[in-house]
């Protein structure tokens, strides 16, 4: 495949771009070579400037649950534009929204749109902290929560990708307020809470953990945590950016049986525009002002074209519960195909719905110790062996896969098929 069209971009961004791209992941430093630059996208698929096609596994990391240029919600857009762009005042959508999001989600009282996923991390923690009165956060290796100063102590994704441990800019005051444990383990928490007496406003984190690849919470594990903050009056703070409307209507609450006193969400809810939002029970959300003290807000939160993708897409989803068993089963087909091309290779495969990735290793990956001492090489070679092969896989061994509801049995066919002639190179 010839990308000499991203080869040229990619030399002029970086004269007018930090790094030649706004997102570090996109710069593809840790598995090598020259990003593709992407000129449109339709279901399954991405084209690059020079007209190559990719089955995608990015989808957008994530919110193209229903495939690229979806019709219904292209046809909503193009109405809502009609009427302007943004209002800096109320509308119906927004109301019409929120009512759809509660409706979808069981414990829900109140959710307050924001702009991204970082924005509702960051105000969830300032208002569990204003709520209980108390300043540290509990947080787990390899889970991203955005790039707020809180977040990026053992953060996964990008910050891994590029082993950065400590971030300039951050100051020592804000990260001796976030402490860290390691993923599915639950003894660390209650040290950290021990040595933390009442000191604790919240323990965030991912229910899946899609950062640091795919990684799927143990049993009992999202039950623990529950416990354990109803016990030390600890607010519990789900993550579900990924997760959200995409594991199940009601995202990872809904599937795992858990419920958190505050969610986050993006992705899916924009339907691919810039959105994000944060939820939980009423009690705690009226402290977010105009009701209470917590203060945030925002000029384009709850923006009318994001806000009509997002109902759109949501409304679809909620009006066809199907296409949630309709992802398992593609992703699980995928699964069984994977690990079959990989028989002979040693390889993890972790997946929870719709959320895939493989793990170069001999042992079960299932903490960022775990993910960090997989093969990174060998997933280098693979990644740009598909890449040549026409499959799109995220550029980083951190990153969960993101399947997408009108991805074909063909298109798994040929990327267990790319898989197999990887594996027997191996």
């Amino acid at each position: 495949m010839g990308i000499q069209q991203s080869e040229e971009l990619f030399r002029r961004a970086q004269f007018s771009i930090p790094g030649g791209v706004n997102s570090p992941v996109r710069a593809f430093k840790s598995v090598g070579g020259t990003p593709l630059f992407i000129k449109s996208a339709k279901g399954a698929y991405l084209f690059d400037e020079d007209g190559n096609k990719y089955i995608d596994y990015i989808n957008s990391w994530g919110p193209m649950i229903l495939g690229h240029a979806q019709p219904q919600v292209i046809d909503a857009l193009k109405e809502q534009v009609l009427h302007s762009l943004s209002f800096g005042a109320p509308t119906r959508l927004e109301v019409e929204m929120a009512e759809l999001i509660k409706k979808m989600v069981p414990g829900l009282g109140l959710v307050r749109m924001v702009n991204s996923g970082t924005e509702a991390c960051m105000s969830a923690l300032r208002l569990a902290r204003g709520y209980t009165g108390r300043n540290k956060l509990i947080k787990f290796e390899g889970c991203y929560h955005g790039h707020a100063d809180s977040f990026l102590v053992s953060a996964g994704s990008g910050v891994a990708t590029f082993n950065i441990q400590r971030v300039p800019g951050v100051t020592e005051t804000v990260a001796k307020d976030t402490l860290v444990a390691p993923y599915n383990n639950l003894e660390v928490v209650e040290k950290l809470i021990s040595d933390n007496k009442d000191q604790i406003a919240a323990i965030l984190l991912e229910p899946v953990a899609g950062n640091m690849g795919c990684i799927p919470p143990k049993k009992g594990y999202l039950e623990g945590l529950r416990a354990i903050c109803d016990r030390e009056k600890i607010l519990l703070i789900f993550d579900e950016v990924m997760t959200g409307f995409r594991l199940a209507p009601g995202g990872a609450q809904q599937l795992f049986g858990v419920e958190a006193d505050l969610v986050t969400y993006g992705k899916v809810i924009g339907g691919g525009l810039p959105v994000g939002a944060y939820g939980g029970k009423k009690e705690i959300m009226e402290w977010i002002a105009p009701l209470g003290k917590v203060y945030q807000a925002g000029t384009l939160s709850g923006n009318p074209l994001a806000m009509r993708a997002g109902f759109t897409m949501l409304s679809i989803l909620n009006a066809q519960p199907k296409i949630f068993e309709s992802l398992e089963q593609k992703t699980a087909l995928l699964e069984a195909g994977l690990c079959k091309a990989f028989r002979n290779v040693p390889v993890q495969i972790n997946r929870v719905g719709s959320m895939i990735s493989v793990h170069f290793s001999e042992k079960p990956v299932v903490d960022f110790a775990s993910a960090s001492a997989c093969d990174i090489e060998r997933f280098k070679k693979y990644f740009h062996h598909c890449l040549d092969n026409g499959v799109y896989l995220p550029p980083s061994a951190y990153e969960t896969w993101f399947i997408c509801e009108v991805l074909s049995e063909e298109d798994i066919a040929h990327t267990v098929a790319v898989a197999e002639s990887f594996a027997r190179t191996c």
